[in-house]
């Protein structure tokens, strides 16, 4: 692949996860810091937690561990999940937007087909490392899996919807 087409795909992932990205953020636009903070289902997840998910074991983990080799620290368990009760939900959306732009960052510098600088063989046993265009494919996956959670969580707490087609 040249150097144009590899660009180009780069490119193309990147828009991609930004839609799921921005899809994150809007659909918990103008929610109060105690509807962010509060479970609406069972497993007790918040919106603040899942965001910090996104920005600690997705965002983080992925690209600046695996794909770029960063030391970084990594939350472990569902360490991620739980928000500190003194973090502000601003405080979440902007580790999740820092963890995005370093990622970007990265994805943009990397080749789609490279290897990744680090591989955690001891959480994945027998799953041999990836490209990075295979890690950004999943992580757009777990994205817009995660933004589906909020769309319904965000429906449950006040009634809006992001976006619904009608036939």
């Amino acid at each position: 692949m040249g150097q144009a087409e590899s660009d180009a795909e780069s490119r193309a992932l990147l828009s991609s996860l930004d839609n799921q990205r921005g899809h994150v953020l809007g659909i918990l636009e103008g929610l109060s810091e105690d509807a962010l903070r509060r479970p609406v289902l069972p497993s007790g997840w918040t919106c603040l937690g899942l965001v910090r998910h996104l920005a600690l074991d997705v965002e983080r983990f992925w690209f600046r561990a695996v794909a770029a080799g960063e030391r970084v620290d990594l939350e472990k368990g569902a360490g991620a999940w739980q928000v500190p009760p003194g973090m502000p939900a601003e405080a979440v959306f902007g580790l999740y937007r820092q963890e995005t732009e370093l990622a970007s960052a990265i994805i943009a510098a990397t080749p789609p087909d490279a290897r990744p600088a680090w591989w955690p063989e001891e959480i994945f046993p027998g799953l041999p490392p990836r490209p990075l265009r295979d890690t950004v494919l999943h992580v757009i996956t777990e994205t817009a899996c995660h933004a589906g959670h909020l769309d319904a969580v965000r429906e449950l707490i006040d009634g809006r919807t992001w976006v619904i087609l009608t036939g």
